[in-house]
């Protein structure tokens, strides 16, 4: 792709939950058109977009008719089968491309790419078989077993504190291709948001701070001195170097550990925008979405600045739930009395736990104020402090 794509073209993207429905209205406000396929006829992304075309992610006649209604396509979730990517590509320009996608589906992949590009991250091991398991260094206990593939919001992880343990929470994961990370001891986590261009140009939100409860985020913090500036520089180099060695193009996530020792570590990649950016929306002049719209259209990338202190907090299932099995609304009515409160609900039909169904995000002029106003939002909603 040579020349931009603009306003008055349609843009794809292949998946229908949240982020697609917040990528959906970043392209409408700038007057694109746009298609989304997915297989969920009630898909968050579907409902709001020109066209929703409802088919499973490989089928041939729902890749055709995307393609023949889309300028240029993207996708919302990394999980996307790599094949319908490349089938894609051979027509239209797709961002993130084939290659980036199918390293973040497989975190073998993965990490050797982090090692590739000089990024530390936790020493581990590959378990895809029994002679591999009984080769495991005893120096990577206790540890963290995920499987490879498939692998998110704390599923498919088993904790494993002895090497005689291993075998068995293998089996448990399915006896398919795992890694086995070794726990460090962990200060903090923090992501770094960057969006790189066709022509190689990259910029970056500020590094977040982020709480996860259950292996699903729960709150992200970002302001001047969430981070030690050292540290913040560090991860945005490295998240940098991550995206150039991947020749990505589109928005990229990467999420770190801080250790106590003052170090940082890469822990995972996402080729997509983030839960943790989220913030963006309301606390930058440009957000993440906008960021995705500006890479896939070929766009020249402006810089993002951030103008407000931001505290995000997400918003699971379980807060619709905490009166039983029924479902109740949130008290929204004093929430959004809160100063500063930006809700975003996601439009799906119903709660269940665990689930995303939005993001609450508290801004203001200063990060103590803001974290107040976010600790009162969070008890009005049943949130525990942080």
């Amino acid at each position: 792709m040579t020349q931009p794509i603009l306003p008055g073209e349609t843009l794809g993207v292949m998946g229908g939950g949240q982020l697609g429905r917040m990528f959906v209205h970043a392209a409408q406000r700038m007057g694109y058109f746009t298609a989304v396929l997915d297989p969920d006829a009630a898909s968050p992304a579907g409902l709001v977009s020109h066209h929703h075309i409802q088919t499973d992610y490989l089928d041939p006649a729902g890749l055709a008719r995307l393609i023949g209604c889309s300028a240029a396509i993207t996708t919302e979730f990394e999980n996307v089968p790599a094949p319908a990517l490349e089938a894609l590509a051979v027509q239209r320009p797709v961002a993130p491309g084939a290659g980036a996608v199918a390293v973040a589906q497989d975190r073998a992949q993965e990490k050797s790419h982090f090692q590739g590009c000089g990024v530390p991250c936790a020493p581990y091991a590959v378990i895809a078989s029994a002679q591999q398991l009984a080769q495991v260094p005893a120096e990577l206990f206790p540890g963290i077993l995920k499987t490879t593939r498939m692998g998110y919001d704390g599923k498919g992880q088993a904790r494993v504190e002895r090497a005689q343990d291993l075998a068995a929470a293998w089996l448990a994961l399915g006896g398919v291709s795992c890694v086995l990370e070794k726990m460090l001891p962990l200060a903090a986590e923090c992501s770094v948001i960057v969006a790189r261009g066709r022509d190689g140009r990259t910029v970056h939100f500020p590094p977040q701070r982020n709480l996860h409860r259950e292996g699903i985020l729960a709150v992200t913090e970002v302001h001047e001195g969430n981070l030690p500036a050292e540290v913040a520089a560090q991860a945005v180099a490295a998240a940098e170097f991550i995206a150039q060695g991947l020749n990505y193009v589109g928005v990229l996530c990467i999420e770190f550990f801080l250790l106590r020792d003052g170090s940082l570590i890469v822990n995972e990649m996402a080729p997509r925008p983030h839960n943790s950016g989220h913030y963006t929306m309301d606390a930058c002049d440009f957000s993440q979405f906008d960021l995705q719209v500006y890479t896939l259209a070929g766009l020249p990338l402006p810089a993002p600045r951030q103008h407000s202190a931001a505290v995000m907090l997400n918003l699971l299932g379980d807060l619709w739930l905490r009166e039983g099995a029924a479902a109740v609304e949130p008290p929204w009515g004093q929430v959004l009395r809160t100063p500063g409160a930006h809700l975003h609900l996601y439009g799906k039909t119903s709660a269940r736990k665990g689930r995303k169904m939005g993001h609450l995000t508290l801004t203001g002029t200063s990060p103590e104020a803001v974290r107040a106003h976010a600790l009162q939002a969070a008890a009005l909603l049943g949130i525990a402090p942080f």
